[in-house]
């Protein structure tokens, strides 16, 4: 697991974590390293790795250091992004395997961003399901899935309820707190986000006002009073798009 430095976002927007994916497939190249599971969210990724041609301090090490160098030309900053050296757990038995890949993929699901693992777009979860998606070819499915069964589909089956069960499983000792955005990030957040979606399609489009606002509340977990005051929307009207 990474996170961010003060527990700051790591990732801005899409294109961000799109590269961050991209980073992962590039240095896994020639079996440096296998990627079982991973999941970004906003200012921490998970990730179970088994190490190939190369030990664990080194895969990471290559991965962060082309990531930063990324964000920090993107945003034209300096210094660090990431917070101390990776934490890590080693995983040695069958179930451990699978109450792992579980625990990493319902991370935005108990976090309250989704309601289902499926329904999140930045995680491992849909290159198991979908042979054709990219992210397929990113994650090395074949050891998970086989530990349900041999038959593809039968253990796709079983993995996705496997998945979706409830459970209390805790790895790194780690407590997923809900950590609200600084107002002004907030701000800047919301003015990228309109910007992205066009003035004129959020004035016409309800539905994409909604979806935005509901984005905009995940990424931010402010209070309905602070979105209404940073979005310009009335509350009860924000209250009223937030629970639809």
């Amino acid at each position: 697991m990474i996170r961010g430095n003060d527990r700051n976002n790591i990732f801005y927007d899409e294109e961000d974590k799109l590269r961050f994916i991209e980073t992962l497939y590039q240095k896994k190249q020639d079996n440096a390293f296998f990627l079982h599971a991973f999941c970004l969210m906003d200012n921490h990724v998970h990730m179970m790795i088994q190490e190939g041609t190369e030990d664990i301090a080194n895969v990471m090490k290559r991965i962060t250091i082309s990531y930063v160098f990324y964000f920090n030309h993107k945003y034209k900053r300096v210094g660090h992004l990431f917070q101390d050296r990776f934490k890590s757990e080693k995983i040695e038995d069958d179930q451990y395997v699978l109450a792992l890949v579980r625990y990493i993929h319902q991370n935005p699901v108990k976090a309250g961003i989704v309601k289902t693992a499926g329904d999140y777009k930045w995680s491992s979860y849909i290159g198991y399901m979908q042979d054709s998606h990219y992210f397929h070819k990113v994650v090395d499915t074949y050891m998970v899935l086989g530990l349900f069964s041999a038959d593809k589909v039968v253990a796709k089956r079983q993995f996705d309820e496997y998945i979706n069960q409830e459970c209390t499983d805790k790895f790194l000792d780690m407590k997923e707190e809900v950590s609200k955005m600084d107002e002004e990030d907030a701000r800047i957040l919301f003015a990228e986000m309109v910007r992205m979606q066009g003035e004129d399609k959020r004035r016409e489009n309800a539905a994409m006002i909604e979806d935005m606002l509901k984005e905009f509340s995940g990424r931010t977990k402010l209070s309905i009073r602070q979105i209404a005051a940073i979005t310009g929307l009335n509350k009860d009207k924000v209250n009223k798009m937030l629970r639809s």
